[in-house]
């Protein structure tokens, strides 16, 4: 008689337990029909539309586990009416952690109400190269500053009993030749470079991992039994449930299985049957399949059996506090490149006619509109955003610039221009086969031919002219960024983008994002890269590490921006413990107004015996500070977190030298304080 039954507040022994007893009353057609998706296409053709319903998999009805029901990400739940957050490369622009736990509540409490359990949007891809089509789907390209951000999310999410799931496992950063890639690198490479950001979302307790279309070394990543078995499930000790990328993530039947994938998404094409005929063939063992099912039964009863600290009503779904934080996470994203002159920001003193002009300035554009596409409609644009803070005290004079005379002609009439220029889903996005318009993968880092043309017209009538940029990664300007005054990149920024652009432009808001990312001033400073390649090599080196590594300057360095206010640090000092360093540092704001600023920590590794970055991020905190005041910020780093990988000892070794440790605004040295620090 078996002494707990599923029930809501269930301890990890009584959830054990029960699924012990479940798994000796299961069959084995049981046992495999959980570990994949079901009903998708019969939900499909109900629906005549993708990502409108949670979608289920797993479940046994008679013995009363519920399914778990998946739905999509990341800047919102997929489902009609969610909160459409800024994308994620905006959010980690705004290095602001506790926000981005903030989102992932508002996702957990949408996908409740929208009836899901798993939540499929916790990208941490690596940024290796611009050019990636889904680059705005992940944070940056700096495994430690990825890895903090996807716990962040996985920690927000997890509070309202959904499964996390995070994704793409791993090195995922071409989208065209996705489903084929083969990606070879090194076994430093593969530990210190495309591997900790996973590892510390795992550390976080994320529920599920989604593992990547591509191969690497040879092998599907959704097979593949080193990084699955080996790594993820030996290594590192997760217990929740490996599920496959959607349609194409499994190519063979034993070949899934024994690489130590669970879960077969959406649908069971080589498991469900096939599976089935397998075990009783003898060509894969019952055992393999009962730790699958003990992982997923044991995974979904973890988050569903919780009690809920509130009731999650469809009335959450979009809800005003949700879009005002929508909107305080488009504002603290927004990266001011460029303000020569300090002409920004804006004042009615100084601007009674405003221009408005561009291709994008009047259109809703939040980003790819493949699995991230959340379907909202109230989508404040730039133009309306404007008009919505301004009314009548500031004439806006709105105009596409196909028309570069007409366009040169409205410039020169008006105090201050706004061109909004920049991307759309048709540029960068989601590449599917047979459905996409477009390669996914961007071909050109820099803007289209007549949109340098309309930005240069315009910037020689009007000294008063900000550039407004909207893209998920980096864009190149160098045919045209000396000719401007002002620069704002405002990535995709959701549904509330429109009403933030306006607060920074007016100085509503001081600007405070910072580069997640480096921008290049050539393409050929950047990693090898060809959306049409069977086979590539990602090297120990890509973003400000290759940049250093070469002796580079880039236009713009990672974790660069700029503000309204300025900001002076002095007196750095470290304090060492068996554990960790503390470093601290005294930072003030010098200027006239309020602001945010983000300080960074890096480690410098000059007098390493191996290969290893000039430097590497190791901690940031992001600080607010009145006119004239001084703050005192401490970053702590673990001792651990100095290490490198040892491929003869299979070993992790933190070198016995004397480092350097870096502080300040950026990661360009000029931008830092520095000391150092032996042990």
């Amino acid at each position: 008689m078996i002494k707990s039954k599923i029930k809501k507040g269930m301890s990890d022994r009584e959830i054990d337990e029960y699924v012990d007893y479940a798994l000796s009353e299961m069959t084995l057609k049981e046992k495999i029909d959980i570990m994949s998706g079901n009903h998708f296409f019969i939900l499909l053709l109900k629906d005549r539309k993708f990502g409108v319903r949670a979608y289920p998999g797993g479940g046994v009805k008679r013995l009363g586990i519920p399914p778990f029901l998946f739905t999509d990400g990341p800047r919102g739940v997929m489902m009609p009416g969610s909160t459409c957050f800024p994308v994620s490369m905006a959010r980690g622009a705004s290095w602001d952690i506790k926000l981005e736990e903030e989102v992932g509540e508002v996702i957990g409490k949408e996908a409740r109400a929208h009836g899901g359990n798993l939540f499929g949007g916790v990208c941490v891809n690596l940024l290796r190269h611009p050019a990636w089509g889904r680059a705005q789907e992940t944070y940056g390209e700096d495994p430690f500053h990825l890895g903090e951000f996807g716990a962040a999310l996985i920690r927000g999410v997890q509070k309202h009993n959904v499964m996390a799931t995070v994704k793409h496992y791993i090195a995922n950063s071409i989208e065209h030749s996705r489903f084929k890639v083969d990606v070879q690198l090194d076994e430093r490479t593969l530990r210190e470079v495309y591997l900790p950001h996973f590892k510390r979302c795992i550390e976080e307790d994320c529920a599920t991992v989604m593992s990547a279309y591509n191969k690497v070394r040879g092998e599907y990543c959704g097979h593949n039994a080193p990084l699955l078995r080996d790594i993820l499930k030996g290594e590192w000790g997760f217990e929740g449930f490996v599920h496959s990328d959607w349609m194409y993530g499994v190519h063979d039947t034993i070949g899934g299985v024994m690489g130590g994938l669970d879960v077969e998404m959406p649908r069971a094409k080589y498991y469900g049957r096939k599976l089935e005929k397998a075990v009783k063939q003898g060509k894969v063992p019952l055992k393999l399949i009962e730790d699958s099912a003990k992982r997923i039964i044991r995974t979904v009863l973890r988050f569903t059996t919780k009690e809920d600290s509130q009731n999650y009503n469809p009335t959450l779904i979009g809800c005003d506090e949700h879009v005002l934080l929508a909107r305080k996470v488009a504002e603290n994203s927004m990266v001011l490149l460029k303000n020569q002159g300090k002409i920004l920001p804006f004042t009615f003193k100084e601007v009674d006619t405003l221009a408005v002009i561009g291709p994008l300035a009047d259109l809703k554009n939040t980003g790819d509109h493949g699995s991230s596409h959340v379907r909202q409609n109230n989508i404040v644009t730039p133009l309306h955003g404007l008009e919505n803070r301004f009314g009548d005290k500031v004439k806006i004079i709105h105009n596409d610039g196909s028309d570069l005379e007409v366009a040169q002609q409205i410039a020169q009439s008006v105090d201050a221009v706004v061109l909004m220029v920049g991307y759309t889903y048709k540029d960068e996005g989601e590449y599917i086969p047979h459905i996409s318009k477009g390669l996914g993968d961007r071909i050109n880092l820099g803007l289209r031919e007549n949109e340098i043309k309309l930005i240069n017209a315009v910037s020689k009538v009007n000294q008063k002219c900000v550039v407004v940029l909207i893209g998920g990664s980096a864009i190149l300007m160098e045919e045209w960024r000396t000719r401007v005054p002002a620069i704002l990149m405002v990535w995709y920024s959701g549904m509330e983008g429109g009403n933030a652009l306006a607060d920074i432009i007016f100085g509503v808001i001081n600007p405070s994002g910072k580069l997640p990312l480096t921008i290049p001033t050539d393409p050929a400073h950047l990693p090898f890269f060809d959306i049409y390649v069977d086979e590539i090599e990602y090297g120990y080196y890509h973003g400000y590490t290759l940049m250093e590594k070469e002796r580079r300057e880039s236009a713009f360095p990672f974790g660069f921006g700029l503000s309204y206010t300025e900001y002076r640090y002095k007196n750095i000092r470290v304090e060492s413990t068996e554990e960790k360093i503390s470093v601290s540092v005294e930072i003030s704001n010098i200027g006239a107004i309020t602001g945010e600023e983000i300080v960074q920590l890096y480690v410098g590794f000059e007098n390493s015996s191996v290969d290893r970055p000039l430097k590497l991020l190791r901690g940031f905190k992001r600080v607010a500070l009145k006119p004239k005041e001084t703050k005192t910020v401490s970053i702590d780093v673990k001792k651990k977190d100095f290490a490198w990988y040892n491929p003869d000892n299979r070993a992790w070794e933190v070198e016995s030298i004397e480092y350097t440790i870096y502080i300040g605004a950026s990661s360009k040295n000029e931008d830092l304080l520095s000391t150092k620090i032996t042990f």
